[in-house]
């Protein structure tokens, strides 16, 4: 698949206020600062697509974008650390609850995970919150060019390692990088095959 058209869509605080179309929607989440904005941007050929910022945790509502009139990029608020205040983040993590369970037109969540990272609680607790909760996902390495490729795969293999212990099968994954365009192609193809699988 190529990204011809990516455009703003809208920025919502609800999903009553989502796109009432029916097009299958793609959510993009992670924890702040795993550089979500910039592979939005990599895949999308749109540097100011997503926008991206100095401070962690700068995404508050569900932004829409839509990709080649056929689909939705969806880019989620970041869960985990981030400058704000208690409410703000419950407020955040309900926001995305329901997005993520309610949301009829979600047909697939990719995970963000800094590949330079050995596996941290919250993203683990996360993975297999989606899990336990039936959502269908992927997780997308990133930053995979601040390592070798060697060191890189590792990493990634170590990280889907840890999960085994509760998955039986364990969800696709993809390594990534911004800078490289590293995954590009695959993770595109791999959104192409789930929107032919959805007309089948």
């Amino acid at each position: 698949m190529e990204i011809k058209k990516s455009e703003f869509t809208i920025s919502s605080a609800n999903i009553s206020q989502c796109p009432k179309d029916i097009k299958a929607e793609f959510a993009f989440i992670g924890r702040s600062n795993v550089g979500k904005s910039s592979l939005i941007n990599m895949l999308c050929n749109h540097k100011g697509l997503a926008k991206t910022s100095a401070t962690p945790g700068k995404t508050l509502l569900i932004n829409h974008f839509i990709i080649n009139n056929e689909w939705y990029l969806v880019d989620l608020p970041g869960y985990g650390f981030a400058k704000r205040s208690k409410s703000v983040q419950k407020k955040l993590d309900q926001m995305i609850t329901s997005y993520i369970l309610q949301r009829e037109q979600l047909v697939n969540t990719f995970v963000l995970v800094d590949i330079r990272h050995d596996p941290m609680k919250i993203d683990v607790e996360f993975v297999n919150w989606l899990g336990e909760s039936a959502v269908p996902f992927a997780i997308v390495f990133t930053k995979a060019d601040k390592l070798g490729p060697v060191k890189a795969r590792q990493n990634a293999e170590n990280w889907m390692k840890s999960l085994k212990d509760q998955w039986e099968e364990l969800p696709p994954y993809f390594i990534t990088s911004s800078e490289s365009k590293q995954g590009k192609e695959e993770l595109l193809d791999y959104i192409d095959s789930i929107i032919k699988s959805l007309k089948e």
